[in-house]
C-alpha cells in the first residue's frame, strides 16, 4: 500500500543545535504509528515540522501528494494535538469548538456535539473550560483535532490526565478513526498505549529515528 505520510532524510537544527538528522518514516492510510523517546528528544518538533509549523534544513515531508514547504506551506486536512491545548477559558467547551469550526465552516453544531459525545464531554459541553480538569481539557483537545474529519491526525501525548475510564474511551476513538482509514501519528510516554494501539513504532535515539522490530 502506498504511504499516506512519508518522511525522507529529514534534518532539523536550531542554529548550531541538532534536533534530529536523516529521519525517515512512513505511515499508510488507516495505520496507527507510534513515536517513543525521552523528553526533549525531538518528537514534538518533528510533529511541528510535519504540519509545516517548523522549517526543516533538509529532506522531504510528503502528505498524500503534497510536499510540505514546496507544494503547500502548511499541511492541509490535518488534525493536531500538540503539548497543552489552548482554549478560551471563559467560554464553554462547545463554544470553543464552535469558534474553531467557524474558521473553515465544514461542520455544524450537531457535528460538534457529536464529537463531544465521542470523547466523553457531552455532559460538560456548556461548562466553562476554566472549570475543566486536566483530563477534560485533554479530551477537548482531542475533540478539536478530530472534529473536521482530517485525513491525518497527530496526537502528542494524548492520554495525559485521563483516568481509566477516559483512557479506554479515547483508545476507542483512536481505533475508530483508524478503522475509517484515517492515518494516526502519536507519541506517548506510556508503553501500554503504544502496545495497545500502534501497528508500527519508531524510537528516537541520539538524534535519529529507528523503527522498532
Amino acid at each position: 500500500m502506498t504511504a499516506f505520510l512519508s518522511l525522507d532524510k529529514v534534518t532539523k537544527r536550531f542554529k548550531n543545535d541538532l534536533v534530529f538528522e536523516d529521519v525517515c518514516l512512513t505511515a499508510e492510510p488507516g495505520q496507527i504509528v507510534g513515536l517513543v523517546g525521552h523528553n526533549g528528544c525531538g518528537k514534538t518538533v518533528l510533529f511541528k515540522c510535519i504540519v509545516g509549523l517548523q522549517k526543516i534544513q533538509s529532506g522531504q515531508i510528503q502528505i498524500a501528494n503534497q510536499v510540505i514547504g514546496r507544494d503547500v506551506e502548511i499541511a492541509q486536512n490535518v488534525g493536531i494535538l500538540l503539548e497543552k491545548p489552548g482554549f478560551i477559558p471563559y467560554l464553554s467547551g462547545q463554544a470553543n469548538l464552535e469558534q474553531l469550526a467557524a474558521i473553515r465552516r465544514t461542520i455544524d453544531r450537531a457535528q460538534v456535539e457529536a464529537v463531544l459525545q465521542s470523547v466523553g464531554l457531552y455532559h460538560a459541553r456548556h461548562k466553562k473550560v476554566s472549570t475543566y480538569s486536566l483530563g477534560m481539557r485533554q479530551r477537548l483537545g482531542i475533540a478539536q483535532a478530530i472534529m473536521e474529519a482530517p485525513e491525518l491526525v497527530i496526537l502528542d501525548e494524548p492520554f495525559n490526565g485521563l483516568d481509566k475510564e477516559g483512557l479506554q474511551q479515547i483508545y476507542q476513538v483512536v481505533e475508530d478513526l483508524a478503522a475509517r482509514g484515517i492515518t494516526i501519528l502519536m507519541a506517548s510516554h506510556y508503553q501500554a498505549d503504544i502496545q495497545r494501539l500502534c501497528q508500527k513504532v519508531y524510537q528516537f535515539e541520539n538524534h535519529h529515528l529507528y523503527q522498532q522490530s
